[in-house]
């Protein structure tokens, strides 16, 4: 283990500080959200990407809290998904630049996938040229195909999400610290990882509960994304997560899911496989009984919807904006 330093941070104090975390997340609020790539397509399996940077910069404008990025690092037919294309970290910079407040996360990387070392630079980074409004959404990875592609052993997946963990606190939140892995190299301690998060933490979030048990997450993580469910489930699923916290720390639950946005804007919300179905007056309707439920955040996907980007983007500003917005202006 690593004894504590000077940086190890306080969690608490961190979180409060975050710009990033403070837009997204506050005890009895909800947000919304969207998943990148800012573009409807039902059909085909790519996106254009087409104005993308400039859409990003609209939904910022209309206060779209904050924007979320897909880790798909090889695209297989088969799945039928190739996310936003563009490496969700590369990408995330690039969105940094163009934008001055809307929070930028990722649901999620796949961490089993990545090092460690180079991971804790990478998300340090972002987080720092962003001004604080980065969050890690860290997933296991289902696709099994995808595994062999990089040599790791499908099902030690969710022991290998915990020691590339481990290792990215330790390089990312110590002073020059001493570790040993037999998977990610030993180090006597007297090296850093710099730089370091710009508010001692880079707030990370389960999603889909990163295949871990849900108390380990409650432990060790900021927050759990998971997939939307219907709205009788969704106090159960919040008590569940509270009952897991080893202490009154607010950890946020948030929702995820694909959005059909329907033209009729009360449109009753109705489940489906691919997410759900929905009017824009509806949607304001459900993220109340969300809230209330305890849910803190509501990321979607508007990809199946058939409608243009730009009328979802009208919709949300018009019908969900005014009730649900951006919880802190960054500085």
């Amino acid at each position: 283990m690593t004894a504590r330093t000077k940086y190890q941070p306080d969690v608490r104090q961190a979180m409060a500080a975050h710009p990033g975390y403070r837009r997204l997340f506050a005890p009895g609020e909800i947000t919304l959200g969207l998943i990148m790539p800012l573009e409807t397509y039902a059909e085909g399996c790519m996106p254009t990407m087409r104005n993308h940077l400039a859409t990003a910069r609209h939904a910022e404008e209309i206060g779209i809290p904050g924007l979320w990025l897909l880790d798909i690092p090889f695209f297989d037919p088969s799945y039928g998904a190739a996310g936003q294309l563009f490496e969700p970290l590369t990408y995330m910079a690039a969105l940094a630049m163009v934008t001055e407040k809307i929070a930028l996360g990722t649901t999620g990387i796949v961490l089993p996938f990545r090092d460690p070392h180079l991971f804790a630079k990478q998300m340090a980074s972002v987080d720092q040229l962003s001004g604080g409004r980065c969050l890690a959404g860290l997933s296991l990875g289902d696709r099994r195909d995808e595994y062999p592609l990089f040599g790791i052993d499908f099902d030690t997946r969710a022991e290998r999400f915990r020691e590339i963990f481990r290792l990215y606190r330790t390089v990312s939140e110590h002073d020059r610290p001493a570790f040993s892995s037999d998977l990610f190299g030993n180090s006597p301690g007297g090296f850093d990882m710099l730089p370091k998060p710009p508010f001692a933490r880079t707030p990370t979030i389960a999603i889909n509960g990163a295949g871990q048990s849900l108390d380990w997450v409650a432990r060790e993580m900021e927050g759990i994304m998971v997939p939307i469910s219907e709205p009788e489930r969704l106090a159960e699923m919040v008590a569940e997560w509270r009952a897991a916290q080893p202490d009154d720390a607010f950890k946020p639950v948030s929702i995820v899911g694909f959005l059909h946005l329907e033209e009729d804007p009360d449109h009753p919300f109705e489940r489906d496989r691919e997410g759900f179905h929905v009017g824009s007056r509806a949607l304001a309707r459900f993220m109340e009984q969300a809230r209330e439920a305890g849910v803190s955040h509501f990321a979607m996907n508007p990809r199946y919807t058939r409608r243009p980007m730009e009328e979802v983007l009208f919709e949300l500003e018009r019908d969900v904006l005014p009730h649900f917005p951006a919880l802190e202006e960054t500085d």
